[in-house]
């Protein structure tokens, strides 16, 4: 087994036990969890009535599975206010091969009146590693490097994320990004795999 199943292994694990709760432990969860019907699961998405953590259980199965009528459902829940369904979400998308999804998860990333939910949108275009990833992740950046700047988790994500990117038009906002405390060391890490030299932070006291 691959570390790509592994991981889907260990997501789906997560995703069941929690789940598996909310649905009370009915038999309409353990047969959704366990049908190798992608029929069964893409009816649950359309169905009226269906509680959450079905459709939650089916997009994801059928994410995973790169069943691309998930899109939606997926990106629904990546825009959800619990971070807890926003990972396997994200994890789904990652695998679903969608076209769509770069430019959905930039949507999410950008959009300032969700910045606080921001995070998993971020890693997701990190690891998509598409035309759109760099572009969205110095805009969701760039507001956030005030002295006081809000959602510390989301900027250093993006910090991170464009280290890893390795695109040159980060090099401003990473530069910027130096600044804040909060962020300097993985800035510094980030102009690193950019090939850019680091501007010298404070070095000891010189001996009186």
């Amino acid at each position: 087994m691959d570390s790509g199943e592994s991981a889907t292994d260990e997501e789906f694990r997560s995703l069941n036990d929690r789940l598996r709760t909310e649905a009370g432990g009915s038999a309409a969860y353990e047969r959704l969890a366990a049908t190798a019907e992608h029929e069964e699961l893409a009816a649950v998405l359309t169905e009226a009535g269906r509680p959450l953590w079905a459709r939650e259980l089916a997009a994801f199965r059928l994410g995973c599975a790169g069943d691309r009528r998930a899109f939606e459902a997926l990106v629904l829940l990546l825009n959800h206010r619990d971070p807890e369904r926003c990972v396997p979400a994200a994890h789904a998308l990652a695998r679903l091969g969608d076209p769509r999804t770069a430019r959905a998860a930039a949507a999410l990333a950008t959009n300032p009146l969700r910045t606080a939910y921001a995070l998993q949108p971020v890693r997701l275009l990190t690891e998509l590693r598409a035309p759109e990833s760099a572009p969205a992740l110095i805009r969701t950046l760039a507001p956030l490097l005030a002295p006081d700047g809000p959602h510390p988790r989301v900027a250093l994500g993006c910090v991170e994320g464009l280290g890893l990117l390795g695109d040159s038009r980060a090099r401003p906002v990473l530069e910027a990004a130096l600044a804040r405390p909060v962020l300097h060391a993985a800035a510094a890490r980030a102009l690193g795999l950019l090939g850019e030299g680091i501007p010298p932070g404070p070095g000891p006291a010189s001996p009186a």
